[in-house]
């Protein structure tokens, strides 16, 4: 498990989004339209605290939904893939010549890590160029055994802390660029969404892991048919619905895009196998029964 995350500080980092307090539902949607909003008015303090324990749990949902939680999966090559990828959150590694619509994320990974000055396998710091060193999926498996493999894999799993501690930053740089990329009129609601998933381990987890899941939604390669999948594109696909949690929306709204996604895609795999992965990944957005904040404890005495 994510042992390392749980000797971690507080994170306690500003999310540079906007808090709007909608009091019991008041605002309605039509109200809401007619607010103007301006993309610097977003930005201001939702003030976003992560515990160690809350850290730990977000670390281990992560892992868990990308490697079930298996140290071999550290470092991994999916069927159907042309690129290796790995840690707790399957970041991408392109080999030399490879160069797909998915954002590639390990690199940037490893370097934070190098600012963080942690002891990085040296061939691994001294690779040049920085390409994924296997062709492809054959290649890969002829030397998943060997020692640089164990090795990558031994690092990944003592640095978890890091890599949960990498994706929560990845997280925060990407609302400040999508609150950028909203049209006018959907300001107003995507800082009362925003406002209502980052107070809560459940809503902070769930924005976390579908931007490192699938991606920001800003690349414009990152579409089939024009239509792109990451997380801008579920917060525009949230539907009004007083009745219903924003976690509840949020994940309602995640689904009815990955759906569009495997529906548009040329590679019936997605449809036929990933799709139903994807779904169930989902399921577990939801606020957790047994990671509480401080202030949540305060409040509940």
């Amino acid at each position: 498990m994510v042992s390392n995350v749980t000797r971690m500080v507080v994170l306690a980092c500003m999310f540079l989004l906007s808090g709007c307090n909608s009091g019991e539902n008041g605002s309605e949607a039509g109200d809401l339209k007619e607010m103007s909003v301006a993309p610097e008015d977003i930005a201001t303090d939702i003030s976003i605290v992560l515990e160690p324990g809350q850290l730990d749990w977000v670390g281990q949902k992560i892992f868990q939904n990308e490697c079930a939680g298996q140290f071999q999966c550290l470092v991994h090559w999916n069927e159907s893939e042309a690129f290796p990828s790995l840690g707790i959150g399957h970041f991408i590694w392109y080999p030399e010549g490879i160069n797909e619509r998915f954002v590639e994320s390990f690199p940037v990974l490893v370097e934070y890590m190098k600012q963080r000055q942690l002891n990085i396998p040296a061939w691994l710091r001294e690779l040049e160029p920085f390409d994924a060193p296997w062709a492809d999926k054959a290649s890969f498996e002829s030397v998943e055994n060997s020692v640089k493999v164990a090795e990558l894999r031994e690092f990944l799993a003592g640095t978890q802390g890091i890599q949960a501690e990498f994706i929560f930053r990845r997280a925060k740089s990407s609302l400040t660029k999508i609150a950028e990329s909203v049209p006018e009129d959907r300001r107003a609601q995507l800082k009362t969404d925003l406002d209502a998933l980052s107070s809560t381990p459940g809503g902070i987890y769930a924005l976390m892991d579908y931007v490192n899941f699938k991606g920001e939604g800003l690349s414009d390669a990152e579409r089939y048919n024009d239509e792109g999948w990451g997380l801008r594109q579920v917060l525009l696909a949230m539907e009004s619905n007083p009745g219903a949690a924003t976690l509840e929306r949020f994940r309602e709204a995640a689904a009815r895009v990955l759906t569009r996604r495997a529906d548009n895609a040329g590679n019936p795999i997605e449809k036929t196998r990933w799709l139903k992965g994807w779904l169930k990944r989902l399921e577990t957005y939801k606020q957790p029964d047994d990671v509480t904040s401080s202030a949540e404890k305060s409040a509940k005495n």
